[in-house]
């Protein structure tokens, strides 16, 4: 399968560096570039990508309220966010405006390519060495959930995994820990997805602390 990527960058520096390296990349293609946020929006709705690939600061429109236009609307397109963590507040907002992941502008082409192939197979990118620490500080901010998601629906067993997924656990640690199998830990965060209304995994991870089953740690990772 093929990925349709369209890239969202005011720096027509990355996007060409960009597109050039997954030129060589036969599972991707990239179908259109934006300058702004708003370009982004609307590109993506004449070409339907799997994937925008969206810088957070561009002038006028900024790449979160282009995330939460793109992830309202009823296409598949999903966001991969494009930004310097150790500078870039704005990847909380970000998350929360429903994004799939990030990436570091000065990850390795495979990374990159391999968080395009993530995301557009309907997962989230949960780094455990990057997204542990972003998630705790996205938590630990004083702003409210605009839209906190009901959670009675869900059983206890359901309960325990998604603290756990809210801790950064994957697939098969949530399994070694509660000692069930990989198949039933997939089982009950596809019922999560569905129960909670959730895009995908990050949304999980936020709504675990946003409920207060994860707490934020109290050191820095």
């Amino acid at each position: 399968m093929t990925v349709r990527v369209v890239l969202a960058d005011d720096q027509p520096l990355v996007r060409n560096g960009l597109r050039v390296l997954m030129a060589d990349a036969p599972d991707i293609d990239v179908v259109g570039e934006a300058g702004t946020g708003a370009d982004a929006v609307q590109l993506v709705r004449d070409t339907e990508p799997d994937v925008a690939v969206m810088d957070i600061r561009m002038p006028g429109m900024d790449g979160i309220e282009a995330t939460g236009l793109i992830t309202a609307a009823a296409g598949a397109t999903r966001v991969l966010i494009l930004t310097t963590f150790d500078d870039d507040e704005y990847i909380y907002g970000a998350l929360r405006a429903g994004a799939s992941g990030f990436l570091v502008k000065d990850m390795a082409l495979d990374d990159i390519l391999g968080a395009i192939r993530v995301v557009a197979a309907g997962d989230a990118l949960i780094a455990p060495s990057v997204t542990r620490r972003l998630i705790a500080e996205f938590a630990a901010r004083p702003e409210p959930a605009p839209h906190p998601r009901p959670v009675g629906n869900i059983t206890e067993r359901e309960r325990e995994v998604l603290t756990l997924v809210g801790r950064g656990m994957s697939n098969s640690e949530i399994a070694a820990h509660l000692y069930i199998s990989v198949a039933t830990a997939k089982a009950h965060i596809a019922r999560l997805l569905t129960k909670l209304e959730a895009r995908d995994r990050v949304q999980l991870v936020i709504t675990a602390y946003e409920i207060g089953l994860v707490a934020p740690p109290r050191t820095p990772f």
